[in-house]
């Protein structure tokens, strides 16, 4: 029977016990159900799970109880049935996970026996092959050996064919010599015996001087040399030992197959060859090492008997330069082709200071923590709860190029958020969660774009010029992001095109700018002097508190007759307008109108001594964008 099936078949009655058990379920809880009493007759089953995880239902031996039953004892039973209840799905889970296990177990079950199959048929294959070489082998000697003795037996038979030729011939002559001298013996003529009687004796003594070979000419024994039968002889023992095998192939690396500090490394042998054991070798890639160098890093080994192992104890994010070699009785094989791995990134880490938000969405910015360049960016973002716990949804931003990422959120929510990076051994552990709060808009100030004579506070939201005088050195400045003539600074507001709205606090004493400027506006010219920056400005005279709203170089004439302490910005790009109030008493002061074709920054300076503190992360009144 094939495993499969077998397996199949087991399978199939785990799942129909399971099921009998949940219908055995069903069908006793409505039985139940619909045999209960009425009120005051108890006919609950009591549960138990045993050691085996075998479900037991056992009847209570329940007694009459009083026509009217205590409150509290209804109550009692009905939480037993749900405890019942939650216990039966508690079992039923462990059987299904247990179910889980063994279609696992035995679907390695299968593939042990799918490769026993497989190595039994590759051995098969290999013992029928050397089986057929020895008889190829032992036939060629077999022909070798038969047309050898064929040709001795014809030397033989022909020497003995020439040797009895030669019998016959001096049988002929000496038989001819006998009837002569019986002839010449019974002759009755003495002349004529006398004449004959001497030639007949010198052919007797010539006869008699020629030498008969009398014995064989050759032997009839056949030379019988021992075969070389020495190859025969290797190829019979090569079918009991085992070549050395040939070098393995390390695989590429999988997508998450690596951990922070860890590699999983799988390889394969493309032959019939018999292993005893593998040996992986390892070392960190160090990119800046010259080839020559002596400060190669050292090579790491570990020994297995399976095609996979995971290394451990490495360094996060870093390339590893991996290669086996294969060893048996006979010998170690050819290492393998190297390979390159990497260990999963160290958690990025988040810049909060340069991470912004506003009602619709946030703008988070981390540094990827890295020597080596990953190859993208997982942000995960869940949902705060009223009471501050976190929501267990959560939705992930995935494959994010860059070390920044725009969110789009939900108004009035707050957020964890946090970043996982990524490269081909997966993803990172998360970085620190931040918060992020959807009220209103937040940002910082952009410190490097400050004046030198601008003072900016620990928390990045006050800002304060001494009174020292402007040196002559910090006006000549030639730096592109930094003002140079006017005493501002930038702020970092996130690129959305929606509506923001942000405070400043300010003192009678004090005379500013704020507003907003292109993100390009010139760093060696006042705000609102030219035609990149919309700003408010306040100038003390010897007779009032003079504002002009300033956009390239022009204000319109407006007298504002209380001093505002506290001024709303509120910008909206929908509809072109840029609107500044008094907070205090909800007044309008003034609106530009332009279409902002560009992004803008919110802008503060300082054109004397003294302080300002940005108020934001606020939500915005609902007179500001009327």
């Amino acid at each position: 029977m094939d495993l499969f099936e077998i397996r199949g078949g087991a399978l199939d009655v785990i799942a129909e016990e399971a099921e009998h058990q949940d219908l055995s379920r069903d069908s006793t809880i409505m039985a139940d159900r619909e045999a209960r009493p009425p009120r005051g007759v108890s006919t609950f089953q009591r549960f138990s799970v045993d050691t085996n995880e075998s479900l037991h239902f056992e009847p209570c031996e329940d007694s009459l109880p009083s026509p009217t039953p205590p409150e509290d004892e209804c109550d009692d039973n009905v939480f037993r049935e749900g405890e019942t209840e939650g216990e039966i799905v508690t079992v039923r889970n462990r059987l299904q996970g247990k179910v889980a296990e063994m279609e696992n177990f035995a679907g390695h079950l299968e593939e042990i026996f799918l490769t026993v199959e497989e190595n039994f048929g590759r051995q098969e294959q290999h013992l029928e092959q050397h089986y057929n070489d020895v008889l190829l082998t032992l036939s060629q000697r077999y022909d070798e050996r038969a047309a050898g003795l064929e040709e001795e037996k014809k030397g033989k038979l022909e020497a003995l064919y020439k040797q009895l030729l030669a019998c016959g011939r001096a049988m002929d002559a000496s038989k001819e010599l006998i009837e002569t001298a019986q002839k010449v013996y019974r002759s009755q003529d003495k002349r004529l015996f006398l004449k004959a009687v001497m030639p007949t004796i010198k052919r007797i003594e010539d006869f008699a001087k020629e030498e008969v070979e009398l014995t064989l000419s050759t032997s009839l024994e056949f030379n019988t040399p021992l075969s070389d039968m020495s190859d025969v002889k290797t190829m019979m023992d090569s079918i009991n030992v085992v070549p050395a095998p040939s070098a393995p192939v390390i695989n590429p690396q999988m997508p998450n197959s690596a951990s922070q500090t860890s590699l999983r490394v799988c390889w394969s042998l493309f032959s019939d060859d018999t292993v005893e054991y593998y040996e992986l070798y390892y070392r960190p890639v160090l990119e800046d090492t010259p080839a020559d160098s002596s400060c190669v890093p050292p090579v790491s080994k570990v020994k297995v008997k399976e095609t996979h192992c995971t290394v451990a104890d490495l360094l996060p994010n870093a390339q590893y330069e991996l290669w086996v070699t294969a060893t048996n009785t006979t010998g170690i094989s050819p290492a393998s082709e190297k390979a390159l791995y990497m260990t999963v990134p160290s958690p990025p880490v988040i810049k909060q200071r340069e991470c912004t938000s506003c009602p619709e969405a946030a703008l988070i910015r981390w540094e990827s923590g890295n020597t080596n360049p990953v190859d993208s960016y997982t942000v995960e973002l869940s949902e705060m709860g009223t009471d501050g716990t976190e929501n267990a949804i959560t939705e992930s931003i995935v494959a994010v190029p860059t070390c920044q990422c725009v969110i789009q959120l939900q108004t009035g929510r707050r957020y964890l958020i946090s970043v996982r990076a990524v490269n081909i051994g997966g993803p990172s552990d998360r970085s620190e969660v931040i918060t992020v709060s959807t009220t209103g808009t937040l940002f910082y100030l952009l410190e490097e774009t400050a004046h030198s004579c601008l003072s900016i506070s620990e928390d990045g939201f006050t800002i304060s010029y001494g009174d020292e005088e402007l040196p002559i050195s910090a006006m000549a400045l030639d730096d592109n992001n930094t003002f140079s003539r006017c005493v501002a600074v930038l702020g970092d507001l996130i690129p959305v095109r929606g509506r923001h709205y942000w405070e400043v606090e300010v003192d009678d004493g004090t005379e500013f700018r704020i507003g907003v400027a292109s993100e390009d506006t010139e760093r060696n010219s006042y705000l609102g002097a030219n035609n990149t920056s919309w700003c408010m400005r306040h100038i003390l005279t010897p007779s009032r508190h003079k504002f002009e709203f300033l956009h390239g170089g022009c204000s319109p004439d407006l007298r504002i007759t209380v001093n505002p302490v506290r001024i709303g910005v509120a910008l909206d790009y929908e509809r072109g307008t840029l609107s500044f109030f008094n907070v205090d008493l909800e007044q309008h002061l003034h609106t530009f109108h332009c279409n902002f074709p560009n992004y803008v920054q919110p802008c503060f300076g300082l054109d004397n001594p003294g302080a300002l503190t940005v108020h934001n992360g606020i939500e915005a009144p609902e007179y500001a964008f009327i």
